[in-house]
């Protein structure tokens, strides 16, 4: 998969590249001193964006890995129609710009569909953007055949999803598997009888925080908080 041990996403090298020209150009011009300034600030925002950090990874098959950076406005319970996933206990993270936004597999398992849709592009935060924004949903199923929903969706500043896998690929937990640029969403789906140890209001980082656990032994688990 794509950035594995790369400080720097390479989708964003398009970026920055363009934005180092203009402030060399900028200093050997001797372009004015706001001017040049505002414009490294920019240069450094854009590098900021790309950055793709290590994480580790919480060991044991049952903790569910959290699959972005930002903070949880939405934990619910839901009837997911789409994917025939039923009910579910829903986790949604907000990805400001200043997050850190590459995308980690909740779970290990084969990727058994990805479906991309185009829409809208409400803000990210908003309960709008589950149901009306871009978005591309990718769903995994686990070794003992549970299946795990993510979906990427475009906020009001992204206009690019990037997601990588294909169906019948295979990710481990924690594995990167797409971004969203400039701001964004993502949802998790998680089977009903799950635990989740986040609530509204967390801030999460993408591959470290335990979201919650997965069911184990067939018993069920009440949601905390």
């Amino acid at each position: 998969m794509r950035n594995e041990n790369t400080p720097i996403l390479r989708e964003g090298w398009p970026f920055i590249i363009p934005a180092l020209i203009v402030l060399a150009l900028l200093v050997v011009l001797h372009a004015p001193a706001w001017l040049t300034a505002i414009w490294l600030l920019l240069t450094v925002f854009v590098v900021a964006f790309f950055r793709n950090p290590e994480r580790r990874i919480p060991p044991g098959e049952e903790l569910i890995a959290c699959p972005a950076d930002g903070e949880v406005v939405v934990v619910d319970e839901v009837d997911e129609q789409r994917f025939g996933l039923g009910r579910c206990r829903r986790v949604c993270i907000f990805m400001s710009p200043f997050n850190v936004h590459v995308n980690r597999a909740p779970v290990g398992g084969r990727v058994s569909e990805v479906r991309y849709r185009p829409g809208r592009y409400y803000v990210a935060s908003d309960a709008k953007a589950s149901e009306h924004n871009e978005q591309c949903a990718l769903v995994l199923e686990t070794p003992d055949r549970r299946r795990v929903l993510v979906v990427q969706i475009a906020g009001m500043l992204a206009r690019r999803i990037v997601t990588y896998p294909r169906p019948g690929d295979e990710l481990v937990k924690g594995q990167r598997f797409g971004l969203i640029r400039f701001g964004s969403r993502v949802d998790l789906y998680l089977p009903f009888e799950s635990t989740i140890d986040v609530v509204r209001g967390d801030r999460v980082f993408g591959g470290s925080t335990v979201i919650g656990r997965m069911p184990h032994d067939g018993k069920t688990a009440a949601t905390q908080g």
